[in-house]
């Protein structure tokens, strides 16, 4: 009776570490970062250097700093696992048929983090500039439940950022302030005068697990293709995404001159 007693009681605080570590599993953060070697107007570019350092490492450290959840680097390229894990992080290897990143991002989350985190960060490995704290403001805005896709942005400084088709813009009903969020209702490239409120969109998308998951579900859209944005599938799907405006705007590196402003920026901040 006393053996079958305390054998109970040793299942049962066995039972209760495992529901424990499941619950602190389902409540991680997974930051992944998307990355390949074929793009098509910067070839090579998570490999390009600045200060010394490869873009996609500035990305990856960037991402680190946050100290909230695991990083992974999502890609089909040897060249990058390579880099990523001899310098300390973890990368892995993903198919080369996916059509998005976001497909790349759902492969590691499905796969490798058998869908447990509770929410995933979509990292775009060409802003070596990020700011940390722009990650966490992000992750602690989703950890609120308010929405199924987070996002950020940043105002625009001049006329000639607003014309250039590579800044993505994010359009919304109200106007945005430091530290709120706003609900997004289009995504451009090209300037639309029919909009008083859009804002510098920042290429960075925090999911819930259940949005991830919905929204890989879903065919490509027809704007998604015609424009060139991720985005857009989930709109017009009527997913909730939510803006958060941050006054710092990392540069996303998508040409030559990008890279050569980049380069400029960051030696000049050290």
């Amino acid at each position: 009776m006393t053996y079958s007693t305390t054998l109970i009681k040793k299942l049962k605080l066995l039972n209760f570490f495992f529901a424990s570590l499941r619950r602190i599993i389902m409540n991680k953060i997974a930051i992944i970062i998307p990355s390949r070697l074929e793009a098509v107007r910067l070839p090579n570019k998570p490999l390009k250097l600045i200060n010394n350092k490869e873009m996609i490492l500035h990305v990856y450290e960037a991402a680190k700093k946050t100290n909230l959840g695991e990083v992974y680097v999502a890609t089909p390229d040897q060249k990058i696992i390579d880099l990523v894990n001899a310098n300390g992080g973890t990368a892995i290897q993903t198919s080369l048929d996916h059509k998005t990143g976001t497909d790349r991002v759902y492969e590691v989350f499905k796969n490798q983090l058998k869908s447990l985190p509770r929410v995933i960060v979509n990292l775009q490995g060409d802003m070596p500039n990020i700011n940390p704290k722009a990650i966490t403001d992000l992750i602690s805005y989703m950890n609120e439940g308010r929405c199924e896709i987070g996002t950020l942005a940043s105002s625009f400084t001049s006329d000639k950022e607003i014309l250039e088709e590579n800044n993505v813009k994010v359009a919304l009903n109200e106007e945005l302030k430091n530290n709120q969020f706003g609900q997004a209702i289009d995504f451009f490239r090209k300037e639309e005068k029919i909009y008083k409120y859009f804002y510098h969109h920042i290429g960075i998308y925090a999911f819930t697990n259940k949005a991830l998951v919905r929204y890989v579900s879903l065919k490509r859209s027809k704007l998604e293709l015609e424009r060139k944005l991720e985005q857009m599938r989930a709109l017009e799907n009527s997913m909730t995404i939510h803006v958060g405006y941050i006054n710092s705007s990392p540069l996303s590196v998508d040409t030559k001159n990008d890279l050569t402003e980049i380069r400029k920026i960051m030696e000049k901040n050290g």
